[in-house]
């Protein structure tokens, strides 16, 4: 469903099944039926745009609490306000609270976040002290909506158009890859930091990182974030 739909989607239980939805077209529905097979489709009211928001809320990722710009932040607590726009991440998923409860219990440094998207991280970071912040990211639009947010925060954060399998990464104390196991192990031996932090596949898998061993890790809702150092 990330896949089809990155920009959101719902999920419900019903008894021992979930059940998958999200607001699209006609061909949306094709991809889905190629997908899955059976699907079901019916209108949605008129306000579908702003039903979605109804689905974030601020939540609390190790010592930053990540709020919506449509909801308050809790008082006299570090937070940061963060729009997804088109780009992956509101904060509110398994796998960056993680990476942030990891990063949390870090000494500060310079920091390098893989698949930015949104910016959630690279803002956390900023907020928790790291710096520089350099956020690269494959989606021009995920690039986009990071330097909005960064701006909406007041942090000041390096983010570039890059693929990080690819092009050239800077040196830093810490990297961190939220992105998906393959591209962790495409990815991972490429960044020179002494401490790196991967995430974006479920609990069962344990990434192999060429160059690393892993020394912690972290589970949430069948997710897991592991932290890593060279070997």
């Amino acid at each position: 469903m990330l896949a089809l739909f990155p920009e959101g989607f719902e999920e419900a239980e019903r008894g021992e099944e979930f059940e998958l939805s999200a607001y699209t077209d006609a061909a949306g529905e094709a991809r889905m039926s190629a997908v899955f097979g059976a699907v079901a489709a019916k209108e949605v009211p008129a306000d579908w745009e702003e039903r979605w928001k109804h689905f974030h809320r601020p939540v609390r990722a190790g010592r930053i609490w990540i709020v919506p710009p449509w909801e308050q932040p809790p008082d006299d607590q570090e937070s940061i306000t963060i729009d997804p726009g088109r780009a992956f991440g509101t904060g509110a998923h398994p796998t960056t609270r993680l990476c942030l409860e990891h990063l949390s219990e870090l000494e500060p440094g310079s920091l390098l976040d893989v698949g930015c998207g949104s910016g959630v991280l690279s803002i956390a970071a900023a907020k928790l002290g790291f710096a520089p912040v350099v956020g690269v990211d494959s989606d021009p639009h995920a690039v986009v909506a990071a330097r909005s947010n960064a701006a909406a925060n007041g942090v000041e954060l390096d983010l570039r158009p890059a693929d990080a399998r690819v092009d050239p990464l800077p040196e830093t104390d810490v990297g961190v890859a939220n992105i998906s196991e393959a591209l962790v192990a495409a990815v991972g031996p490429r960044l020179k930091c002494a401490l790196l932090i991967t995430s974006g596949y479920f609990e069962p898998h344990v990434p192999r990182v060429p160059g690393f061993h892993t020394v912690a890790r972290r589970r949430l809702d069948g997710w897991a974030a592991d932290l890593h150092a060279p070997e």
